[in-house]
């Protein structure tokens, strides 16, 4: 009988690499891919490219290859008591880093029927991540990244999302990442185009003074240059038939999804809440605004997602809560809840409610003002999406402030030259295609 040899693979970017291993492979035996998740993917770097589906029809493909099955996790063992095969064949390049411990599990595991791991070195000349970066700078296409952010939906448990008002910050979004201590790559999933901090970074006091041509070219600004899938701040989203003029504008550009309150009322700056003469808009005619919105899309994979004031204007979570049910019913994909408590109780109270609705669509949080809660707290509570809605241009401001009143201080540059980046570092940050 032919010994089956255990190949586990991401397999979203076929290198001579792969090749490589699975030649080997194939000298010991009946080759058996075990192809890695989405989800067991997004566990620890970034959603890929290509679906699991997608990247099983390639493997299927490949010459040497027997058999393909799915790898649910990081972890081997599952696959291994299964399949009990007589050899693991892997890339040398586990041996540090964040498949360290997977590496000991699979040889404690072959150790029980006396299987073996094969290591083969690693194929020099070839960078997984010199290749995503040539694909981040080849760029996306309008329909690919609007149904992006279903799909890390689909696979992450909790989504991180940081507001970008302009091109330069869209790139700090893109390119941002960060290796925690045990080996997984942390970057943002997505990004939010605030009316906040979109009119603030053109000077004026809020939405009434940025119209939505103007809040589109800030829009084609940060698309231009980046690939992550964009949530849109739509406000109240305007009359309804406005509001649907804007789901067809956005969904034609490849936004994601569009957040829209459900207050009624002209609006003058969403942190000052005693300036505005807004109310909440009823349910009724609210969810007639949701169902329209829905029923004017192009496609299945534009989200729409409604901004629950209620905790803001000082009314009860029962009175959120309703209003939840009555979205939801009305078609709405997401719920916001938002609150300007600042210790976040009601909130975590509201997602516990929450959790025992028959129905449920995607649970978004924007932690501005109650600050002290992780993003690990809101995972927990069974948020979907966190939004960091306006931390940028609040950095920078003090930043640029500083900078300009050292000038003006010491008559000259030097000084303030000191704390900025070099220009050849800021250059670095620009795709090279442009």
């Amino acid at each position: 009988m032919e010994k089956i040899v255990y190949i586990g693979m991401s397999a979203d970017l076929i290198h001579p690499g792969h090749l490589n291993i699975i030649n080997t492979g194939k000298k010991l035996g009946k080759v058996v891919i075990g192809l890695l998740t989405d989800k067991a993917i997004a566990s620890y770097k970034r959603v890929p490219y290509l679906s699991f589906e997608q990247r099983k029809i390639i493997v299927e493909n490949i010459a040497g290859v027997s058999e393909v099955i799915p790898q649910e996790t990081l972890d081997y063992s599952a696959n291994l008591q299964k399949l009990r095969p007589a050899f693991v064949v892997h890339g040398d390049d586990w041996k540090t880093g964040v498949q360290q411990a997977t590496r000991q599990k699979v040889i404690d595991t072959l150790e029980e029927w006396g299987g073996e791991l094969v290591e083969v070195p690693y194929t020099g000349g070839i960078s997984s991540t010199a290749i995503q970066k040539a694909l981040k700078e080849t760029g996306t296409t309008a329909d690919i990244r609007l149904k992006r952010l279903r799909r890390i939906l689909s696979v992450k448990p909790c989504m991180r999302v940081l507001e970008a008002h302009n091109g330069l910050s869209g790139l700090i979004v893109e390119n941002t990442s960060f290796t925690n201590e045990k080996g997984i790559q942390q970057e943002f999933d997505a990004m939010w185009i605030s009316s906040l901090t979109d009119s603030m970074a053109k000077g004026k006091p809020d939405i009434e003074a940025v119209d939505v041509t103007s809040r589109l070219q800030t829009l084609n600004d940060i698309l231009e240059v980046t690939t992550k899938p964009v949530i849109f701040d739509g406000d109240t989203g305007g009359k309804i038939e406005h509001f649907v003029f804007t789901v067809r504008s956005l969904e034609r550009l490849g936004i994601s999804a569009i957040v829209i309150e459900d207050k009624i009322g002209l609006k003058k700056n969403s942190l000052l809440e005693e300036q505005s003469s807004q109310e909440q808009d009823s349910i009724e005619d609210f969810c007639e605004k949701i169902r329209t919105g829905k029923k004017n899309c192009v496609t299945k994979d534009f989200m729409i997602i409604a901004r629950i004031e209620s905790l803001i204007l000082g009314k009860t979570i029962a009175d959120a809560m309703e209003r939840a049910r009555a979205y939801i019913a009305a078609g709405v994909d997401g719920i916001m809840i938002h609150s300007k408590s600042q210790d976040g109780k009601e909130i975590l109270d509201f997602a516990r409610q929450y959790k025992e609705l028959e129905n449920k669509v995607t649970l978004v949080a924007v932690p501005t003002t109650y600050n002290s809660i992780t993003w690990q707290q809101l995972e927990e509570a069974g948020f979907n999406i966190v939004i960091y809605a306006n931390h940028l241009l609040r950095s920078a401001y003090p930043s640029m402030l500083t900078t300009a009143e050292s000038i003006l201080q010491h008559s000259r540059a030097k000084e303030a030259e000191d704390r900025l980046m070099p220009i050849s570092e800021l250059l670095k940050l620009i795709p090279s295609q442009l």
